[in-house]
């Protein structure tokens, strides 16, 4: 009996951790109490100083407003964190993970879901989430393709945007057919970063997306049988492409930082972000001239949604909501707009907002180079996420090894 006995306080102990360790959302009050004194490592890419700088910044706040602390794990891929979550859980490790918060999206999204190794649904029970409107904007519960629900919070609107220098490139190519001609009048002046870097994907993504016979293809998963027939224009504008790039193309920059500051420098004419606001932000810090304009192509470039989610394991899963709910918050949007802070397109509707936080918005200037959103037009959806790693396979097997 007595046996017994302590195997169901046992029991009883472990179902009142587990329900411990899984905070409700929608009872506010008592997550933001647990949250208080949490450390929420936050897996968040580290390849550009701005962001670094705005997730310090957005630390400080969540410190001084929420006694929750938040550790930056300047990571280089997702990927890498999706594998460490995935092989905690293959350890059997359930509620000590190593990763608390997660900027992700895409073809990581789907593989933890797929996975089951995310801790939600949560994004639609935080306090800030009415502010994106999402019943408005469909796109805040689709992440390439993939519905999200509520396994994600939105966090960051991106846009594939291209700039240029008037003084190199008077006129800019408004497609990637009037890109190819220019650059075979003017070789040397145009690069892209090296796939897998997802900007340098994201490139191949634009141009398969201009190129492709079908483009509704593009919208269901690979197949295998048909990949090759389906990408075929795609190869052949980059095997025309390439002899005229920078270096003859036998060598591509690793990252977009990279290719801002060749354009800086003055090596190549015309570069390209995923950040609407980065050639304001580069004239801003002096890495670009002041002449530097913004532009997208005639038919529109690809758009999607950044998130971040809470994987299954993460010991401060209370700290991660606020700190989710924090960064969806006008304030921490507002702030993130800035060109000079980090450029960010907000995810926040402006008919959601009061009359003060809009003001924060409109105080804003968001700098010579960043086109206004009507200049923007409607983006191109993102392919299903099988794609993006489809074609860096083909890229590297074609062009990756010199």
């Amino acid at each position: 009996m007595l046996r017994a006995l302590t195997g169901l306080l046992l029991l009883a102990l472990l179902a009142t951790a587990s329900r411990a360790a899984t905070p409700d959302p929608s009872d506010w009050d008592a997550v933001q109490a647990e949250a208080r004194g949490q450390t929420v490592y936050f897996h968040a890419w580290a390849g550009d100083p701005q962001i670094n700088a705005f997730i310090a910044w957005a630390g400080e706040q969540l410190q001084a407003q929420h006694g929750v602390r938040l550790q930056h794990v300047k990571i280089a891929d997702t990927a890498d964190s999706v594998a460490r979550i995935l092989a905690e859980r293959m350890a059997g490790n359930v509620d000590r993970g190593s990763v608390d918060l997660l900027w992700v999206n895409g073809e990581n999204f789907a593989a933890l879901k797929a996975n089951e190794l995310l801790y939600g649904p949560f994004a639609e029970a935080l306090p800030n989430f009415p502010l994106v409107q999402a019943d408005r904007f469909p796109e805040m519960r689709e992440d390439f393709t993939m519905a999200v629900d509520g396994y994600e919070s939105p966090w960051t609107r991106s846009r594939l945007v291209f700039y240029f220098d008037p003084d190199l490139l008077p006129e800019p190519p408004l497609s990637m057919a009037e890109l190819l001609v220019w650059s075979q009048a003017n070789p040397g002046l145009f690069t892209y970063p090296r796939p897998p870097d997802f900007l340098g994907s994201t490139f191949l993504k634009q141009a398969l997306l201009e190129l492709v016979v079908e483009r509704e293809v593009l919208y269901a998963p690979v197949d295998p049988d048909q990949f090759e027939a389906i990408t075929a224009p795609l190869w052949a504008f980059l095997d025309a492409l390439h002899p005229t790039l920078l270096r003859g193309g036998r060598s591509f920059p690793g990252n977009g930082g990279e290719l801002r500051r060749m354009l800086g420098d003055g090596e190549i004419a015309l570069a390209f972000s995923f950040s609407p606001a980065e050639a304001s932000a580069g004239i801003l810090a002096g890495e670009l001239p002041p002449t530097v304009r913004s532009f997208v192509p005639r038919g529109g470039s690809i758009g999607n949604v950044s998130f971040l989610a809470i994987p299954f394991n993460a010991p401060a899963r209370a700290g991660a909501l606020v700190a989710a709910n924090y960064l969806l918050s006008p304030e921490a949007q507002a702030r993130a707009y800035a060109p000079e802070v980090m450029g960010s397109t907000t995810v926040l509707s402006m008919d959601a907002l009061s009359p003060a936080d809009r003001a924060r918005f409109e105080a804003i200037d968001p700098g010579p180079a960043t086109l206004p959103p009507l200049a923007l037009g409607e983006p191109l959806r993102e392919p299903h996420p099988s794609w993006m790693e489809a074609l860096e396979q083909a890229w590297l097997a074609r062009y990756g090894v010199r």
